[in-house]
Order: structure tokens, then sequence, then C-alpha cells
């Protein structure tokens, strides 16, 4: 049995929860969440609880069961406590700034890269060399926040890029003097 698929998922009070034919949806004080499940996956919903059971023992099913509960987990704390991912920008003159809903980051090309949010998410710049991206869907706020990572990534000579808070840059030597 897997330990993680195995587990209850318990619903707080102000979300709720429906299944209409393996779609779930979830509904929060943040927003709406909206799935298709593996036809395969057994969800109940009974008095505050979510279960999810498997058919058999197959490999595959096994793999399902944990990744299921996991995703539906998820949604519950997304539309309850919402998700975000930061980034840090470092480079000399590296900055990023909102143009009303759209990123504009300026990282050392000749033109400042504009990024436009997509729907459920909503980007925050507290400092010059800070983003912080929130929204309630887990996979859709890494998403972005890869994105935006893709426009500079780190370099690993002298780190320069966009990296995660969190992140820590392997740094290469660089060039070695003329041997003697």
């Amino acid at each position: 049995m897997s330990r993680i698929g195995r587990k209850p998922i318990q619903v707080p009070s102000g979300v709720d929860v429906s299944l209409d034919n393996n779609v779930i949806t979830v509904k929060g004080p943040k927003g709406t969440l909206q799935r298709e499940l593996h036809k395969d996956m057994k969800v109940t919903v009974e008095g505050g609880v979510i279960t999810i059971e498997r058919p058999s023992d197959d490999k595959f099913h096994r793999a399902l069961h944990g990744t299921t509960r996991t995703i539906v987990a998820n949604m519950v704390n997304g539309v309850t406590q919402g998700y975000s991912k930061s980034l840090e920008l470092v480079g000399v003159g590296y900055r990023a700034s909102k143009s009303g809903e759209k990123l504009v980051l300026n990282v050392g090309y000749s033109h400042p890269v504009e990024i436009v949010p997509e729907k459920g998410i909503e980007f925050e710049v507290p400092a010059q060399n800070k983003i912080i991206v929130k929204g309630i869907d887990k996979e859709l706020v890494g998403a972005v926040a890869a994105k935006v990572r893709a426009v500079r990534e780190p370099e690993p000579y002298k780190g320069k890029g966009i990296k995660y808070e969190d992140e820590r840059i392997l740094r290469k030597e660089g060039k070695a003097g003329k041997k003697k």
C-alpha cells in the first residue's frame, strides 16, 4: 500500500469539494480549481475527508495512487493558502519592475523583457532584485517561475542571472594562467 496514497485528506472549513465523473472541483476562499483525474482511481468525499483508492496492485496503479492523492491535496492547499516561488536577480544592472500586470526584466539584453502573467498568476516585486510568483495552482506557479528563470539562467562563473531564492549555484574556476 502506498504510504502517501492511503493518507486521507482533511478538507478545511470553507472549502467545497465536488466530484463529477472523475472531474474534481475544489472551491475555496482564494478561488476554484478543477482537474480531471485518471479513470482508474476511485475518489470518495465523505464528511470532510477525501480518500483515494486504487483498483489493483499493478505497478502503474501503485504509482498513480500517491500521485493522485498529492494532486488533490495540493488543490485543497492551493485554494486555502496558495503557493509562491521567490526568484532573485544577481548581476550589476539587473533589475525587475512591474508595468501594470506585466513583469519587466532588465537582465543585460539590449531590450527589456516583458512577461505577461497567465490566468491565475500574480507577480510581486518587493525589491529591484527580487520577484515573487504567486497563485493557487502549484503546477502553474512552478511553470511560470521556471519560465521567468529561463530568461537569463544563472551562469557558473560569476553567478549572474535569475535564480530561485534557495538555489545554490555551483561555481566554476575561471581560466588558469599560462603554465611555464
